[in-house]
């Protein structure tokens, strides 16, 4: 496969996937933004859902200060933004067009019907009675998206590139929305095991469809530690970071043999992000630090996909 078709089937899952990492971003702070409002305790919930997006920098440079509405609009439909939900399916569908001929009639019409209806959006489905079902219809279209791929590609060297895209951008997507909670301050009268801390772990466990794994693998009330390693370290929850890099591990090594069993950088780092995951223990997570752990693990996930770029998608 012609490298640069690689590249556009690689970046069109990544965006597509990046599109509903930021819806479910978006639903984690709502949720607890509309907690902390209820319990007359508004905190600084749109603040960590920036910062977790990595969006930031970008956000106060163009706004100064947060504004609920304002964080609302640059996170899906800025086009100046170019991790917003709009911004990612336009690139995702300007991907798709450049690769058309790599996909199938549905997974093309699946992502051309996104597209369009999300050029409709206008700014009243920011609205509170709006933005959730707004945020399902995003993580909807992306699932959508991913089913129609994975059910009707050829298992070549395209679906693997499409399906190595998607995978990267998932672990990535669950860390961060495991980090929101670090940047999310309690009040000073709200203590570590109470109702706002309670639910904003809930939230987390939401944004990623793991509440009811959870009480499957645990049969135990909400407990940070657990939730970590829940979404970290079980392989059997899809989501979680080593569940992730061990789909990544094997797509490498399938694309190895199809390419003359030349491996580079990006296999051996992936083996090793994989096996640190494989054999950790959230006791010696928590010891090293959450927050710190998660951060190491994205730009983990940054260096990886830089390595996977360089050695089989050099055309950027």
């Amino acid at each position: 496969m012609l490298s640069r078709t690689a590249d556009g089937l690689f970046w069109l899952a990544r965006y597509m996937e990046r599109a509903a990492s930021v819806a479910r971003l978006v639903q984690v702070g709502n949720r607890m933004s509309n907690m902390s409002l209820s319990l007359d305790n508004p905190g600084n919930e749109w603040r960590s859902t920036l910062v977790a997006a990595g969006t930031e920098p970008g956000y106060l440079a163009k706004h100064g200060e947060i504004v609920p509405s304002l964080v609302l609009d640059y996170l899906v439909l800025d086009p100046e933004n170019p991790s917003s939900i709009v911004s990612c399916i336009e690139t995702a569908r300007r991907n798709g067009r450049a690769v058309r001929t790599a996909l199938t009639v549905d997974t093309w019409e699946a992502l051309n019907e996104t597209w369009q209806q999300t050029r409709a959006l206008k700014a009243d489905r920011l609205a509170a009675d709006s933005l959730p079902g707004l945020m399902d219809w995003v993580v909807q279209r992306s699932l959508l998206f991913c089913g129609s791929y994975a059910n009707t590609m050829l298992r070549n060297d395209g679906y693997l590139f499409t399906h190595l895209g998607t995978l990267l951008e998932r672990a990535d997507n669950t860390a961060r929305i495991l980090d929101v909670k670090y940047h999310v301050l309690l009040p000073d009268h709200e203590g570590v095991g109470g109702v706002l801390d309670y639910y904003q772990w809930q939230s987390i466990l939401r944004a990623v469809s793991a509440l009811r794994s959870y009480h499957w693998v645990y049969h135990d009330r909400l407990k940070p530690w657990l939730i970590a390693e829940l979404l970290i370290l079980r392989p059997e929850m899809p989501r979680s970071l080593v569940a992730c890099l061990a789909h990544v591990v094997d797509l490498l090594e399938a694309l190895a043999v199809r390419y003359g069993g030349q491996k580079g950088e990006c296999h051996r780092l992936a083996g090793e992000i994989h096996a640190r995951l494989r054999y950790g223990r959230v006791e010696d997570i928590f010891q090293f630090g959450l927050h710190e752990y998660v951060t190491q693990f994205i730009d983990d996930m940054l260096r990886l996909g830089q390595e996977i770029s360089g050695f089989y998608l050099n055309v950027r």
